[in-house]
């Protein structure tokens, strides 16, 4: 390892090429965070320069630079860029800038000495002159965009190549469009020094022009790091960025993998292509959130496969540990390309886990546990789709799940236990042969308010009773549970389609929860809400209660019971919220075509009996959707 304090001049003047390696992160400074603070650091070098001042050195930073073997007489000599591509692009970007500034002053003698640190000479001498001519090249993912920014020779030139990003007036948009950040950087920069320039008469803009460049050339010092045959890029790398750095844990994951293959002499480049690069998309890099932490989704996605593959608990905030240790393997270490592969294997059902779009069984058990929170299954559930086992024994499985979820939320138990309780179910299979029989049996013997599968009685009395929205379940819950009885409730071989869009519709208390306008009791008793008010409290500390106050409790309990509950479009929920049951069932007979709804408009009262009597309808429905503990 050989370190040096450099100039920027010195760092870009000699003819090479400093490449950020494919597989790193894309360019992600921006103004706010990084570019602002470096044009103030050159503007105030400039100022000093322009004054007749001389500047101390402002430190930059380091770069780590591995050089790369270079076989024959042709081509340029190329450094991989271990650690600062960040800083060695945006430099570049700066330099492109004050290029079109100097193209446009017209000042071709500084002009010459920027271009010689913007572009490699001799291209009759290179193997791709289209390429190598710049001396940083980005990662793949900015490419393009570098290309277009870096060889305008002027601004109209970026203009032309990125109309998108410009206003009629031919200024850049500031809303309504991302631009590409080459783009944005060199328009930054190139304003930036155009108003510096110009704050006297342009006889002295040729003074400030040099004294900006003289800033940047000069003044602007890093510490470059060049590698030996003997040091290792990997260990440097993560001792660089393993602290503290805006490296989310799948950079180092990714950057890991990449360097072993090249050390393992292995297509590095053919493995990122058809392994690694559908993991760049949008679906894996947006941020999901779980409880308090918000992740990129490959985070969550690595640890729920490391999970399922190891069997064991994986902690989302030591991820490239627990990777690394998964990497060495027992007995020796796993490979890059194997690596690739294991995380290329349960890429696609976890994509469907948690979308719920696919055909597979897994893809099934995320749409039903969408609404759920049952992340802690996810690594079960991959376990479950690799096994192997036909797409019927993983239904069973991934049956036997959700209802453990469902009954369990219906009968208001709690949940602080779930991540014990899968991982536990998780070491089970992979200590022994996973089977519906095996798991189903492992659930069942589950005991304890924290742990238990409830059995038909328990489920069936909370269905008929527990007060479930507002109540135990949330308005997402109820309406997929209600959503599955009505799929539930359509003859298999119905001419009449399921409708689209159920968990669009009002959830609505048939009888209301403001009733006592509408609504009399039983033997016509008409009631005040102000005679509800506390009946409840008087139950539960055995009070004396009246035959009417008893009445208005079993009222009072029964409204928020399943039995109570349907689907109906938000605008006729609203217009009917408070409405006598006549008008109810007149207008549901007119507007829907649920099943759920059939047996209400045929009804002509709608009371605490028939509350209960279509809560043991649809029952006989969900006690066959989330079937139970086989006695």
């Amino acid at each position: 390892m050989l370190a040096d304090t450099i100039s920027v001049q010195k760092l870009f003047q000699d003819r090479r090429q400093y490449r950020v390696p494919f597989f790193q992160r894309p360019y992600v400074w921006n103004k706010e965070d990084q570019w602002e603070r470096l044009w103030a650091d050159i503007s105030e070098k400039a100022d000093m320069r322009h004054d007749g001042d001389q500047p101390t050195p402002h430190f930059l930073g380091a770069a780590v630079l591995e050089p790369q073997k270079r076989e024959g007489l042709i081509g340029v000599d190329t450094f991989h860029i271990i650690d600062g591509q960040q800083r060695l692009t945006t430099l570049q970007y700066f330099l492109a800038a004050l290029a079109i500034v100097l193209r446009n002053e017209e000042q071709a003698t500084l002009l010459s000495v920027v271009d010689g640190c913007l572009k490699n000479g001799n291209l009759d001498t290179m193997e791709q002159p289209d390429i190598e001519i710049f001396k940083v090249w980005p990662t793949f993912r900015d490419r393009a965009h570098f290309q277009l920014a870096m060889s305008a020779l002027s601004f109209d030139e970026l203009r032309e190549r990125f109309p998108r990003s410009f206003t009629q007036s031919g200024g850049l948009k500031k809303v309504g469009v991302d631009h590409p950040p080459a783009l944005e950087a060199i328009w930054y920069f190139a304003e930036q020094i155009s108003q510096w320039t110009s704050k006297e008469p342009d006889t002295q803009k040729a003074a400030r022009l040099r004294a900006i460049s003289e800033a940047v050339f000069r003044d602007l010092q890093l510490v470059s790091i060049a590698l030996g045959e003997q040091d290792d890029a990997q260990i440097i790398f993560e001792t660089l960025n393993g602290h503290g750095a805006q490296l989310h844990a799948t950079d180092l994951i990714r950057n890991f993998i990449f360097m072993r293959a090249d050390r393992e002499n292995a297509p590095a480049a053919q493995l990122f292509e058809t392994l690694w690069s559908q993991f760049e998309g949008d679906f894996w890099t947006d941020e999901q959130r779980r409880g308090r932490l918000r992740k990129p989704r490959m985070e969550w996605f690595i640890q729920t496969a490391l999970q399922s593959v190891l069997g064991e608990e994986v902690e989302v905030g030591r991820l490239y540990a627990s990777y690394r240790r998964f990497a060495m393997g027992k007995g020796q270490s796993i490979k890059a390309a194997v690596q690739l592969k294991v995380l290329d294997g349960h890429a696609n059902n976890y994509r469907q886990l948690v979308s719920g779009i696919g055909e597979d069984a897994i893809a099934r058990f995320g749409r039903r546990m969408a609404v759920w929170d049952a992340s802690t299954t996810h690594a079960l559930a991959l376990r479950i789709a690799a096994s192997g086992l036909s797409d019927e024994a993983q239904k069973e499985l991934y049956d036997d799940l959700t209802s453990y979820f469902v009954r369990r939320a219906v009968c208001d138990l709690p949940t602080k236990n779930y991540n014990k309780i899968f991982l536990n179910q998780l070491k089970k299979v992979s200590a022994s042969e996973l089977t519906p029989d095996s798991l189903h049996a492992s659930l069942a013997g589950l005991e304890g308010d924290t742990s238990r599968w409830p059995r038909d009685e328990e489920f069936k009395k909370a269905w008929l009773t527990k007060k479930v929205y507002p109540g135990n379940l949330d308005a997402p819950r109820i309406k997929a549970v209600l959503s599955e009885i009505e799929a539930a409730m359509r003859p298999e071989r119905s001419e009449e389609p399921l409708p689209s869009g159920l968990e669009n519709l009002d959830i609505d208390h048939i009888l209301p929860t403001s009733w006592f306008q509408y609504w009399p009791l039983s033997d016509g008793t008409k009631v005040e809400s102000s005679e509800a008010s506390g009946i409840g409290l008087s139950f539960m500390i055995d009070e004396p209660l009246t035959e009417k106050q008893l009445a208005i409790h079993r009222r009072e309990e029964a409204k928020a019971t399943m039995g109570n509950l349907t689907l109906l479009h938000y605008g006729v929920n609203r217009s009917l919220q408070n409405c006598e049951f006549v008008v109810k069932s007149d207008a549901l007979f007119q507007v829907s075509n649920l099943h759920l709804n059939r047996s209400i408009v045929l009804l002509k009262e709608w009371d605490e009996a028939h509350i209960n009597e279509r809560g043991q309808a649809l029952f006989n429905h969900a006690v066959s959707l989330w079937r139970g503990p086989r006695v």
